[in-house]
């Protein structure tokens, strides 16, 4: 009988772990975001490689948005549109970039903050915008360079 009662504390308490951790993992799943709020913005790029949506949106290291949605345009040009938290000032003459964490890290967007009073609102366009870089083209230019330098020397 002792054995039994045993076995179903144990079982309780494996039971109550197991539904707590679902709990925990449901609510960390939202990460507190609105999307309703706030505004959007897009931005037109010639090369947004490795940039998936919901890849975060920074200002000044400080994550104010996701990237909400990507489409290519008539002119073959890849339009972001970026949500940007509600209360996000970034004035109107922003930059956005394509950076890599690390070398073969993930991708995000990075605003630079004009100097502009006004601030961007939904429906604006970014029209400063720098290419996502990609890691084999900069590596082949890097190879290139070596080649270049090595066959001067040699004359």
């Amino acid at each position: 009988m002792i054995g039994n009662s045993r076995e179903i504390t144990v079982g309780a308490i494996v039971f109550a772990a197991f539904v707590t951790l679902i709990g925990f993992v449901y609510v960390s799943g939202d990460d507190g975001t609105q999307i309703d709020n706030g505004i959007r913005v897009t931005a037109s790029f010639n090369r947004v490689d490795g940039l998936v949506e919901s890849d975060p949106v920074y200002v000044s290291g400080i994550r104010v948005g996701v990237v909400e949605k990507m489409w290519l345009n008539s002119n073959f040009r890849a339009v972001v549109t970026f949500w940007l938290e509600e209360g996000t000032q970034v004035p109107k003459d922003s930059s956005a970039a394509i950076h890599t964490d690390g070398l073969f890290g993930s991708k995000y967007v990075v605003l630079e903050p004009g100097g502009a009073e006004a601030f961007l609102e939904t429906g604006d366009k970014i029209q400063l915008t720098q290419d996502a870089v990609v890691v084999t083209d900069l590596l082949d230019l890097i190879i290139a360079e070596g080649k270049s330098r090595l066959a001067r020397q040699a004359q």
